[in-house]
């Protein structure tokens, strides 16, 4: 196994290790890092973003963070907040993807990695918008995949600033209302979380409809025609 290889293999097993790390125990304390926030007072938002942009990256979950800001900020500058935080900390899980894993792909996948690159610039702003949107599916590690698989910075800003406001808002607007859940705030995030999810639920299983004919099309392409084919064993006899 080659050194690009060997940096995809170590990258993945990084991320896993860091999925499970933040989902199974209490690395980050969330009421410890809204305190250490809110203490900077009127600078607060601006503290927020890069802080919780890093931590995304580093595969901190994402509502834990957005819940922090619509604690602190309230839903509308809590939403604003959270927008930049994600579309920041997925340019820079982009950047590390490309640079640790991109050369893997690239060997990995050998002649299949033209097409997937087709691929990536025909529905990569389209791909990103619909896992951001998408129900149950974390940002940082897609992020990270994003860029080994070559998606560009404007795909990846684009499909995470208008694919994250759904979520941003709801977990802002829950993180807001968490004294009162039945607030018209609290009730307005879970209404858009369950709309969003079915947005992005449609949106990818047309992405997938797309992609299979694409294939379709191309392995068609890659066949000669019946007839000339005949002709050829023809005059081969």
């Amino acid at each position: 196994m080659n050194a690009a290889r060997w940096r995809l293999v170590a990258l993945v097993a990084v991320l896993v290790t860091a999925v499970v790390l933040f989902t199974t125990t209490d690395l980050v304390d969330a009421a410890h890092l809204r305190d250490r926030i809110g203490a900077t007072g009127a600078w607060a938002p601006l503290v927020y973003v890069p802080v919780s942009a890093v931590l995304g990256a580093l595969l901190v979950p994402g509502p834990l963070l957005a819940g922090i800001s619509g604690v602190l900020f309230g839903p509308v500058t809590g939403t604003v907040a959270t927008i930049a935080s994600a579309v920041l900390s997925a340019l820079i899980a982009r950047s590390g993807g490309r640079r640790a894993g991109r050369p893997g792909v690239e060997d990995l996948l050998g002649e299949r990695a033209a097409p997937l690159a087709v691929l990536s610039r025909r529905y990569g702003t389209a791909a990103v918008l619909g896992q951001r949107l998408a129900p149950g599916v974390p940002d940082a590690p897609l992020s990270w995949a994003f860029g080994a698989l070559g998606l560009s910075v404007r795909q990846v800003m684009v499909g995470t600033a208008v694919g994250a406001f759904p979520r941003a808002f709801s977990y802002s607007a829950i993180g807001a209302s968490l004294d009162d859940p039945t607030s018209p705030w609290g009730i307005a995030g879970i209404v858009v979380l369950v709309l969003s999810a079915a947005v992005g639920a449609e949106i990818g299983r047309r992405m997938l409809g797309a992609a299979r004919r694409s294939r379709r099309s191309g392995a068609h392409r890659g066949k000669p025609p019946a007839r000339e084919t005949r002709c050829a064993d023809h005059r081969g006899s």
